[in-house]
């Protein structure tokens, strides 16, 4: 497998302080790299050369780069900077996401550009993810208002037309988070996360991706199965 450079957000030394401790844990930039882990990769690592320097993680990349966009940091040269600076709050965030690495403005950018397929499906797992945990948003983005229960038994009773509904919203919402990242634009500042208690404490909140993650691509299969029932009739 190909050699990445990943994240070391567990040293206690490349901060003055243990970095661990800056973040809240129900902190938006937690959430996305845990949820970023859970998403399968193995078609983009095989596109990496197996020879020459050390290539950054895909994950850590796209999880800067959900964060930015989130939260209003579109430009890649802005979200550069962040992963370095020792000051502002949101800065340590982009900080503990990077693992003390340090992917410059080009790499940043040129991998939104060399997987904007992907990362249009990244986002939009992401956020059904974050969705199935009853998160009224991610960063700046709403999600649906009605909450899906996190039950793996009620996924086929869920419609049809609102599984369609509620990815045209997402992919909306995604269309336009990547319209502004491409003009380079910058708006709103970061908003602070709102999670349900039961998600705050680490260990509760990795199974409950676990469980959502699972959820989600059971609802797809189900969507797919509909939909061929749809053409094969048609």
């Amino acid at each position: 497998m190909k050699h990445f450079i990943g994240a070391n957000r567990g040293q206690m030394t490349f901060m003055p302080y243990d970095l661990e401790e800056w973040l809240p844990q129900d902190h938006l930039a937690r959430f996305t790299i845990e949820i970023v882990d859970k998403l399968d990769f193995s078609r983009i690592y095989v596109q990496y050369r197996r020879t020459g320097t050390a290539a950054y993680d895909p994950k850590l990349l796209l999880a800067l780069i959900f964060y930015g966009y989130s939260t209003g940091v579109f430009s890649s040269r802005k979200i550069e900077p962040a992963t370095a600076r020792r000051t502002a709050y949101d800065s340590v965030a982009f900080r503990f996401i990077a693992g003390n690495q340090h992917p410059d403005h080009d790499m940043i950018a040129g991998f939104r550009k060399r997987f904007l397929g992907e990362i249009k499906g990244w986002f939009k797992g992401i956020l059904l993810i974050g969705k199935e945990l009853g998160l009224v948003k991610l960063g700046n983005v709403y999600l649906d208002g009605t909450k899906i229960q996190a039950n793996a038994s009620k996924h086929k009773a869920m419609s049809f037309e609102y599984m369609k509904r509620l990815e045209e919203q997402l992919e909306l919402e995604i269309s336009k988070l990547l319209a502004i990242a491409s003009s380079t634009d910058e708006t709103e500042k970061p908003e602070k996360m709102d999670v349900p208690a039961e998600l705050r404490r680490r260990e509760d909140r990795l199974e409950k991706i676990k469980q959502a993650k699972a959820i989600v691509e059971a609802r797809a299969t189900e969507r797919y199965r509909q939909e061929k029932e749809e053409y094969d009739k048609g």
